[in-house]
């Protein structure tokens, strides 16, 4: 980590999380599908990034990997940044799923003396904070709203989302929660 960098309310994720209490709340065509899952998360800092000379974010890149505990199967791989703006206090959380998805959101941080609560939200056709997605998503499995909030310490990291969807004729509301823990 770059030491003259302020990461602000991102400091906290700095690092390596592990855990094994993810449950994950899935569509299936006859109905839903629960899955509890294992992950890891890296979280590393990369400097501060300038936007036209005006604007300084603070950035950390991460990656996630999620495994359904009753089989070890590979679930979901994600790859992306979170992002601070010190000037604003806005929260940017960008990232790319395989599949063709892309979500950059937004959204505020609460501080405390001891953690943090980062709460960011994109919605698809929206020109600021949106969801862009491949022609299949699209006509198959439209995602239509992204939110997540996560509640980090030192030592613990959870967090809940929800992403809108349209699949299989209907709307569904796919969540997943998690607890980690740095490793």
């Amino acid at each position: 980590m770059q030491q003259d960098v302020d990461y602000g309310p991102l400091a906290l994720l700095i690092g390596a999380w592990t855990g094994d209490k993810g449950q994950d709340v899935s569509p299936e065509p006859d109905g839903i599908e629960n899955n509890a899952y294992r992950e890891s998360m890296v979280f590393e800092a990369i400097n501060d990034v300038s936007n036209a000379e005006e604007q300084n974010l603070a950035v950390l890149q991460y990656r996630q990997k999620v495994f359904r505990i009753r089989d070890g199967k590979r679930i979901h791989d994600q790859t992306g940044y979170w992002s601070w703006d010190a000037l604003t206090g806005d929260i940017i959380h960008s990232f790319v799923i395989p599949r063709g998805l892309t979500v950059l959101a937004s959204g505020k941080a609460i501080s405390t003396a001891t953690d943090v609560r980062l709460e960011v939200k994109a919605s698809a056709g929206e020109p600021n904070w949106g969801i862009m997605q491949a022609p299949f998503l699209q006509e198959k499995a439209l995602t239509k709203a992204f939110e997540q909030s996560l509640d980090v310490s030192k030592e613990q990291l959870s967090y809940k989302q929800t992403s809108s969807l349209t699949i299989y004729g209907r709307d569904f509301e796919h969540t997943d929660q998690s607890e980690l823990v740095r490793a």
